[in-house]
């Protein structure tokens, strides 16, 4: 992996692929490379390090080509070096491919290539499957790729060109998105849409198993069986001021002041104020069905994990329905128990998420219903799932998952609103419950004006070496989603806590050299969070409390208060989340560390 982009057409290809590679940069990578097709010759140029430095070697190239493909990696099999880089070529150098995804049983691949004489120069898994190709190759360049993907075991989104057979790539998917773009005599080849969209957003989704031989004029879909597909064409309406900066320094920072926007994106339409309750079609379940649920397994990893585990307070305490919140990477290698009436949620912000993805076909395979919350329209996630709800936060460029997560919340509290009218809550507290929501994205707004304290929180803090996050109640995930972005993005290691859990362990590490970041929100559990800030302060740990707005009593007790203001107790999270973003953001800038593109880390993680 990371970023795939190609053009075939009548334009000179070098610029389309320099942009679409820029375009890629917020998915994360160590090293980029082009190929091109020049006069029946291959023309490849690749180096470690950023796109600026790959740049520098084509600067001044002046060659007539109309077709090529580019990559960005981020490395998997062997050091991010100019050998490993991506595009790979065969020995005669007529074949070139870039490829996201993990060829499992590349080493048995590798003995058979070598075998017959075959000699590889990388340490990778992708240039077996380059040379695999120019083995089956007899004349027709598809059907080369097709046999040797018949060959191959494990996850890939591939694009192929040869000096053989110009004017033409050949793109294939399984378990890695790839996508096709299709213009006015040109076509393109990405994995994301973002890598094209300045020049089209009439595309075609490859699915899992799809070859697409891709030429000017046209593009042709077929299974790795050689069965003919009908390719469906779909519109995207993301635009490309969605995904410039927008005068902020950095999307992170950007993706950080929407979400006032996106938040209210998320619900826009799905109130209904006169039976307060959420209007969610796209779940495709009659209230029967809806009623007939006896348990719910959410699915997911990382900053969508957490969320995940909101909802399952959310869900259990206004719907009384039993949730289990489970890291996809574990449920795909288990046994699981899917009772009859039990429905998995997965949520993935990309829709890609390989882990995510082979969880819900595990779960579909007990027989389970399965619902998809997805940012991307067309993504795996949401074509596979049996439906599901879009968050609408529109493309998220920095690495580290911000307005997603708040999105998700949104969509899990109309998911708990619903649920929770079909059963015991009643049209008082239904009501109570919906225009507090409505409130959240104003209240969000208010929350920015302490952005300049949290600078200076972030001054007095960015050389630390360890950070502590304390929650309690459904704040305790909000905890390890600080704690995450933390360390995500400033490098600096953190941990997050239930608050009564520090006296079983992490109170040993408590100084004056170590920060303790606490939520301590008023609401039932305030005085036990207030003996856990005591428990803190009495070992001289520095504590950063967020708090309700209104409390002066915690002035007394935290080194430094960020007030949020004060909401329905289960929807907290939606607000006390923004300051701990600020406060890494603002850290990890102090530290001179690379916000939207934090080290080994990729935005959309389709390898196991």
């Amino acid at each position: 992996m990371c970023g795939i982009v190609g053009y075939v057409g009548p334009k000179p290809v070098l610029p389309i692929l320099m942009a679409g590679l820029k375009r890629l940069e917020y998915r994360g990578y160590d090293s980029s490379g082009v190929a091109l097709l020049h006069n029946h010759s291959l023309i490849v140029t690749k180096t470690p390090g950023k796109i600026a430095q790959l740049e520098k070697l084509v600067d001044g190239f002046d060659l007539e080509s109309n077709c090529g493909i580019g990559h960005t990696r981020w490395a998997t099999h062997g050091v991010p070096n100019q050998l490993n880089a991506h595009p790979h070529t065969d020995t005669p150098e007529e074949i070139a491919l870039v490829h996201n995804g993990i060829i499992e049983n590349f080493r048995t691949l590798k003995e058979f290539l070598e075998r017959q004489g075959f000699k590889m120069k990388t340490e990778t898994d992708t240039e077996v499957l380059v040379h695999l190709i120019r083995f089956n190759y007899n004349g027709d360049f598809t059907e080369a790729v097709r046999r040797a993907l018949l060959q191959v075991e494990g996850t890939y989104g591939i694009a192929v060109i040869s000096s053989k057979d110009p004017n033409k790539i050949v793109a294939a998917r399984m378990g890695s998105p790839l996508v096709i773009g299709h213009g006015e005599n040109e076509n393109f080849v990405a994995s994301d849409v973002a890598a094209m969209l300045d020049h089209t957003n009439q595309v075609v989704y490859l699915e899992d198993g799809e070859i697409a031989t891709v030429t000017p004029e046209e593009y042709k879909i077929t299974t790795i069986e050689n069965e003919k597909i009908a390719p469906q064409i779909q519109e995207v309406t993301w635009t490309l001021d969605q995904i410039e900066k927008g005068g902020y320094e950095h999307f992170m920072l950007k993706e950080i002041h929407e979400q006032p926007a996106t938040l209210r994106n998320a619900m826009r339409g799905r109130l209904n104020f006169e039976e307060a309750i959420s209007r969610l079609n796209g779940l495709n379940l009659q209230q029967e069905q809806l009623r007939q649920i006896k348990r719910i397994v959410i699915t997911a990893c990382g900053t969508s994990w957490h969320a995940g585990l909101i909802g399952e307070y959310m869900i259990e305490e206004l719907a009384r329905i039993p949730v289990e919140v489970e890291y996809a990477s574990e449920f795909r290698y288990r046994s699981p128990v899917m009772e009859p009436d039990t429905v998995m949620f997965v949520i993935s912000q990309s829709g890609e998420t390989t882990d995510t993805q082979a969880a819900m076909r595990e779960a579909k395979k007990h027989g389970a219903s399965v619902f998809g919350i997805v940012n991307v329209v067309g993504s795996t996630i949401a074509r596979e799932s049996d439906g599901g709800v879009y968050i609408h936060a529109g493309p998220e460029i920095g690495v580290a998952s911000t307005k997603a997560f708040t999105s998700q919340l949104v969509v899990l509290s109309l998911i708990t609103l619903m649920l929770a009218r079909m059963r015991n809550l009643s049209f008082q507290q239904g009501q109570e419950f919906i225009e507090a929501l409505e409130k959240i994205p104003e209240k969000a707004e208010k929350i920015f004006e302490s952005e300049d304290q949290i600078k200076k929180i972030a001054e007095q803090y960015c050389q630390t070496n360890n950070f502590l996050y304390l929650g309690r109640g459904i704040n305790f995930p909000v905890a390890l989603e600080g704690a995450l972005k933390l360390k995500e993005i400033s490098y600096i290691h953190a941990e997050g806590y239930p608050a009564a859990e520090m006296k079983h362990g992490p109170i040993a590490l408590i100084d004056e050299n170590m920060p303790v970041v606490v939520i301590a929100l008023k609401d039932p559990v305030y005085e036990k969070v207030m003996s856990n800030i005591a428990e803190v302060r009495t070992r001289n740990g520095q504590v950063i409390a967020i708090a309700t707005e209104g409390d002066t009593e915690i002035a007394e007790r935290a080194n430094h208060v960020i007030y949020i203001p004060e909401t329905h107790r289960l929807l907290s999270p939606l607000l006390s989340v923004i300051p701990l973003q600020l406060l890494a953001y603002h850290i990890a800038l102090l530290r001179g560390c690379h916000v939207d593109q934090p080290r080994n880390l990729a935005k959309s993680v389709t390898v196991e």
